[in-house]
């Protein structure tokens, strides 16, 4: 659980940092709310990675992932700002599996 927080705020800050100072920024609140998204789907990735549960579950609990960034994406600013956010919580939580794929067990937790 601790680790997974640490992925959490070490995600989103990397995030908004290379957003707002690097990459052009769209507004620190834009920047922080796609940092947030990054850092929820490396959280929710090392949260679920457990090779003893279910796709099923982890499909189900990656979905509530992505429905609290759709929502807050909705309630802070609008549909246009809040697609691209899911694409990018999408995009870490493959990129995980992924690197853990090259693994022997098949997760990055051992």
């Amino acid at each position: 659980m601790q680790r997974g927080i640490l992925y959490l705020f070490a995600g989103t800050l990397i995030s908004f940092l290379l957003n707002h100072y690097i990459l052009g920024s769209q507004g620190w609140q834009i920047d922080l709310y796609n940092g947030l998204a990054f850092g929820l789907g490396w959280a929710m990735a090392y949260f679920v990675d457990h090779p003893e549960w279910a796709l099923s579950r982890k499909l189900g609990i990656s979905f509530i992932g992505i429905a609290v960034v759709v929502v807050l994406g909705l309630l802070l600013f609008n549909f246009e700002t809040a697609v691209p956010s899911i694409i990018k919580f999408s995009t870490v939580f493959v990129a995980y599996y992924m690197i853990a794929s090259f693994r022997a067990s098949k997760s990055l937790r051992k």
